[in-house]
């Protein structure tokens, strides 16, 4: 049976390694030996010594496996590898190594063609923008028909504009290098809730704690985009006679940043999809309430920047809890 198991491993065209308690290579099947530049009489070594990536021995150490890693590959440099690691058995550990090469080229094509085409739609955007406000500006409210479509018009080409200007986003957080410094959190969370405060009109809804004058060591853009948006979010999904409730805290692992609100919920079903891009709840309402569908997407990305992770905790008919958890290393 073992010698059944090592010949279709064999076969296998990802890499796999079986990792001892102290990262040593026990096993290594032929893939692992063309992509990962194993040899044979490699067992009994250390792998971090053998790989040396950066990324790669943090991910190792860090015991926390719940999402793969994107390496290159130490034999060749144009092919990238994901490798995953699984834990079984008693301290052993499975890395399994598979070539997305072909993959990482279409989603760079992708982000290519979205930065590409939301650029070349800005320019039209803002001449027929100009030309709108001229035409509204003459309108001398004569005719309600051309009143009313100036100003749909205006609404549709305002919501074109925030989809743009959200895909450009969202590209900029995906290609852009980290450039970090020490952000003062309390002092940005308070000029968020103030400018939110002032588009929602009710200065009374929106309640800011702040449990900690820890400071973050990140990009504050990225960090403004993001909670900006989890606010906007609990606002416009709440009852205006409801509160907001912003908190700033930390535990012995984590700084966290919470936003929870009053408002219509989220059922579960649809929390794991509602930080795709575009994917909005069908729920049935009064009133339609705009917006893209990439808010919860640029937080996600923004997260991803920072180390971090959102947690979503919501129940139907009674509010939402959007939680940012980032780790307390970050604190500076």
């Amino acid at each position: 049976m073992i010698e059944q198991f090592r010949q279709s491993t064999e076969a296998l065209p990802d890499a796999a390694v079986v990792l001892g308690k102290h990262d040593e290579i026990e096993w290594t099947n032929k893939a692992s030996r063309q992509v990962l530049g194993l040899k044979q009489t490699d067992k009994g070594q250390r792998l971090p010594n053998l790989l040396r990536f950066p990324d790669f021995i943090r991910y190792l150490k860090s015991a926390n496996y719940s999402e793969p890693i994107i390496v290159p590959s130490p034999v060749n440099h144009q092919m990238t590898l994901e490798v995953r690691i699984i834990p079984y058995g008693s301290g052993l550990r499975l890395l399994l190594a598979q070539d997305v090469t072909q993959m990482q080229k279409m989603q760079t094509i992708r982000k290519d063609f979205i930065a590409n085409v939301s650029h070349e739609l800005r320019t039209p955007l803002t001449v027929l923008k100009g030309y709108l406000e001229t035409l509204q500006d003459m309108d001398d409210g004569q005719s309600p028909l051309l009143t009313t479509s100036f100003k749909e018009m205006q609404g549709q080409t305002e919501r074109m504009q925030h989809l743009v200007d959200d895909l450009l986003l969202l590209t900029r957080l995906e290609t852009q290098q980290k450039k970090h410094d020490c952000v003062d959190m309390p002092q940005l969370l308070s000029q968020i809730c103030k400018d939110g405060s002032h588009l929602d009109n009710q200065s009374s809804r929106i309640h800011l704690a702040l449990n900690t004058e820890a400071r973050l060591f990140g990009e504050e853009q990225d960090l403004r985009s993001a909670f900006t948006n989890l606010l906007a979010n609990a606002l416009k999904y709440s009852a205006d006679d409801t509160p907001v409730q912003v908190s700033w805290y930390e535990t012995a692992n984590e700084l966290i940043l919470s936003v929870q609100d009053q408002g219509e919920g989220i059922a579960t079903t649809d929390i794991p999809r509602i930080t795709e891009r575009f994917y909005r709840v069908e729920t049935k309402r009064r009133r339609k309430i705009p917006g893209t569908g990439l808010g919860l997407a640029i937080v996600k990305h923004a997260l991803m920047r920072h180390d971090a992770h959102l947690d979503i905790r919501s129940e139907l008919g009674k509010g939402s809890c959007f939680s940012c958890h980032f780790p307390i290393r970050r604190k500076c």
